[in-house]
This record gives structure tokens, C-alpha cells and sequence, in this order.
């Protein structure tokens, strides 16, 4: 499966208006995505040896799994390494692929309502490869702070490690959406955790895997509560 380029046809509803807004808006966005995470900085940092260590036993590749209320300092991290995601085939998300791309990821397409089987064979066989995959345990819609099982499955079938990755920032906006995703405000400052890696064998049965995924979330939930703490408060992260 391949990056996308162009919208795809016969997916999703688009509109007769969508062809001039893919051109213009995905640039306007990540050039908008870029300066802003460009004027923060990260100031503190914990876990680099986490993801060496894994980085060195796995030739360089991983799965990096965060909330996606935590998402967008991730734009910043990982779009220069070229980390492969999994975007769905939505209209929206041919929006997100495109501005996806202009960042520096690559893609593969596909949700857990559409395309999701072939999409995470896809991403397995990108990994396989040689390519690392960011994953957002929760998203696209929730439930908030649930883990999902496919970066479980994809550690699996591939044998790379998963390293949760979160950040907290003394300044951001909360934005009122299911999971009140957050986005940095201009220069802001920066907490980044690479959690300990998480390996699943290859002979991994059912219930192992259903362990893994509560070691996965707990983790990340972890992860979380250390970056904000930094900063003296814990962010708001559903609705009420």
C-alpha cells in the first residue's frame, strides 16, 4: 500500500470543493505545525536509553505508541524520521495523510471500520521492512486512554519493541473533543518520556496478549502522569 498522492476514489464522499482545499491546505497546515513546534522547546527529558537500547536490538526500528490526546508534539519527533502511520480512508483523512506526508511520515491507509485488516498487514510488512511505525493506542475515536490491541499485534507478528512515548507542556490549549487533545502553545516548554520498552514473543496466546495491552496502557497512563507533573498540574483528558 502506498503513500497516498491523490484522493481515493470510490472511499470516501468528496466534495467538488476538495480537490482546490487538498491543494492548498495540507502545506498551509504542516508549514503552520512546523513553526509552532519549532518555538517550543523540550526541557526536560527521560527514558533516551529506554530507546536506544531497544533501537540497537531491534536494527533501528520500533512501534512508538501514544495517546492521541498526545499526538501533535509527536509531528515534531518523529516526522523527521519518516515513521510510518496508519491513516484512515475517510475524507479527513485524506486531509491528514497529505499534511502527514509534508512532515515527513509515511502511510499506510485504513481504519478499524474500513481497510483495517489489509492496512495493519500493510504496516507489518513496512516494519518488516525495515521502517518504525507510530501508533495511537486510543485513537482515532476512543474510548480515551483505553489501548487498543494493534500495536500488540504488530510487536507481535514483527518482533520490534513498542516504546510509549508522552510529553506535557507548561502552556497548551485543551480543546473541548473527546479526549481534550492538547496542542502546545508558541514556546512552550516541554517534558518528553520514552517509557520502557514493551516486547511481545512471537508464541504469544490470546490472553498473553491481553496482558501485554494492559502493560501497554499502564505504561502510557504512567508515562502521562509523569509529564504533566512536571509542570505542577494534571490536564483534563475526557469530557465529563
Amino acid at each position: 500500500m502506498q503513500d497516498t498522492q491523490r484522493p481515493l476514489i470510490g472511499v470516501s464522499p468528496f466534495k467538488w470543493y476538495d480537490p482546490i482545499f487538498l491543494f492548498f491546505i495540507p502545506p498551509i497546515g504542516a508549514i503552520l505545525i512546523k513553526i509552532l513546534m519549532s518555538s517550543c522547546s523540550v526541557v526536560k527529558k527521560k527514558g533516551l536509553e529506554n530507546q536506544k537500547v531497544a533501537l540497537s536490538r531491534a536494527d533501528g526500528r520500533a512501534i512508538y505508541v501514544t495517546w492521541h490526546q498526545r499526538m501533535s508534539f509527536n509531528f515534531h519527533i518523529f516526522g523527521p524520521m519518516h515513521v510510518t502511520m496508519i491513516i484512515s480512508q475517510s475524507r479527513d483523512g485524506e486531509y491528514a495523510a497529505r499534511t502527514a506526508r509534508l512532515l515527513g511520515f509515511k502511510n499506510v491507509r485504513g481504519s478499524s471500520t474500513r481497510g483495517g485488516v489489509r492496512a495493519l498487514k500493510s504496516m507489518i510488512e513496512r516494519i518488516k521492512d525495515g521502517d518504525s511505525a507510530g501508533v495511537l493506542a486510543d485513537g482515532p475515536s476512543g474510548p480515551p486512554r483505553i489501548a487498543k490491541m494493534g500495536a500488540i499485534l504488530l510487536a507481535r507478528e514483527t518482533g520490534v519493541p513498542i516504546i510509549p512515548v508522552l510529553w506535557g507542556a507548561d502552556r497548551c490549549w485543551i480543546f473541548n473533543s473527546w479526549d481534550r487533545y492538547m496542542l502546545p502553545k508558541p514556546f512552550a516548554r516541554i517534558a518528553l518520556l520514552f517509557a520502557e520498552p514493551i516486547w511481545v514473543p512471537e508464541s504469544s496466546n490470546k490472553d498473553e496478549l491481553e496482558k501485554y495491552r494492559k502493560i501497554l496502557e499502564q505504561r502510557l497512563n504512567q508515562g502521562v502522569i509523569w509529564c504533566d507533573k512536571q509542570f505542577g498540574k494534571q490536564r483534563p483528558w475526557r469530557k465529563e
